[in-house]
């Protein structure tokens, strides 16, 4: 049936109100307007950072909305203007857009672009300040520019990666946030030097991202911090050499590095999003010279502290946005890069479930046992 034009009517999961369960509910998608693509999403994955705007400790969060930013699809139709992309291709939405003309996007210094942030900071498109998502005439925001956990998506033209078709698209939807949030934060951002010590703070996705990039930039140490030591199994196939445990410490976890390691480290990467964390992370670098990235989020109104000594004595302290990537050029190269086995994405994938199994899946992230979850969205 031909759908360009038409409203679609699909299955959703709609977040109607803070921690309560994800509904799954017919959805009329409108067609795409001027700079728009609309998607056919076929796989999306969960992420914490859903689960922390669906727990209402978002100030962006807004309700009724459709959460999800971890995908791959199909492109359904182009609205006008739009030239890169074409119905059929295949792509990833990214939450980080890339235009190529604002002033971030001309710095050279940053991945970070301003065109679209002022609507889909607000749940809405850029072009008439509306949502392309309703349910009997109400309309639902969208989340983070993206919107996955739909069967159909409106997003910016320019955040859209169109990606090699050969890619299994149940694979790949990593590479709309978490693997390659990891993996930057080690190449871009904190440019990791062979043999470097490195630290990292949290043993998720994101954290065993940053083994696997520290493995590959040539690190001679890799020490893997979680209170949970169910994890190290794991995080050794990724890249992590030792494991601590703070729970296993009576010092603070930052002296129990700097002892580890004859002064501390020369990088370290907090991906949990704990204030108090993220000072352990800068305080355990080594003096002169130590670099800590901080990649978690934390909730909305935390403040880091530290001693200013410590970054007058040389410790630099850091933070990055989905690793430094620029998205539209870069998502397609990493694929490629998984193509060539030269990068993990499947062994990060510990459930797969359906669109309608998704509270089940929030659950299963939330025990730690779990990595990422791919959902299958259609039937």
């Amino acid at each position: 049936m031909a759908t360009p034009g038409q409203v679609i009517t699909c299955k959703a999961a709609v977040a109607w109100e803070p921690n309560k369960p994800l509904v799954i509910e017919d959805v009329q998608v409108a067609p795409p307007q001027v700079g728009e693509v609309r998607i056919k999403i076929l796989f999306t994955a969960l992420c914490h950072t859903d689960a922390y705007t669906w727990s209402g400790k978002d100030p962006e969060g807004l309700f009724p909305c459709i959460l999800g930013h971890e995908a791959a699809g199909v492109v359904e139709s182009i609205g006008e203007g739009v030239t890169e992309v074409q119905p059929g291709d295949h792509v990833i939405p990214c939450y980080q857009a890339e235009c190529r003309e604002c002033k971030f996007c001309k710095s050279g210094k940053t991945n970070l672009c301003g065109k679209v942030r002022s609507a889909t900071g607000v749940g809405v498109m850029l072009s008439d300040r509306k949502s392309r998502f309703s349910i009997n005439g109400k309309p639902i925001y969208h989340f983070m520019g993206t919107s996955t956990f739909s069967q159909y998506t409106v997003v910016h033209d320019v955040s859209v990666a169109k990606i090699d078709p050969k890619a299994p698209l149940e694979k790949v939807c990593l590479l709309g946030c978490g693997v390659p949030t990891g993996l930057g934060a080690v190449w871009n951002t904190a440019k990791v030097e062979s043999g470097s010590i490195v630290a990292i703070f949290g043993l998720g996705t994101v954290g065993l991202a940053v083994a696997e990039g520290a493995k590959t930039a040539g690190a001679s140490r890799i020490i893997g911090i979680d209170i949970d030591s169910k994890k190290f199994d794991t995080a050794k196939k990724f890249g992590v050499t030792e494991f601590v445990n703070p729970k296993d410490h009576e010092k603070p976890i930052q002296q129990v590095i700097v002892d580890l390691t004859d002064g501390g480290v020369d990088y370290s990467f907090e991906c949990i999003g704990n204030v108090s964390v993220m000072r352990a992370a800068l305080e355990c670098c080594h003096k002169g010279w130590g670099t800590s990235v901080i990649v978690g989020v934390a909730a909305s109104g935390q403040e880091i502290s530290t001693r200013p000594f410590q970054l007058v004595t040389g410790r630099v302290w850091k933070g990055t946005a989905f690793g430094g990537f620029k998205s539209r050029s870069q998502v397609p190269w990493l694929v490629e890069k998984y193509l060539k086995k030269e990068i993990k994405v499947d062994e990060y994938i510990t459930h797969n479930l359906t669109l309608g199994e998704i509270n089940e899946a929030f659950h299963l992230m939330h025990e730690g046992g779990c990595l990422r979850c791919v959902l299958k969205v259609h039937e």
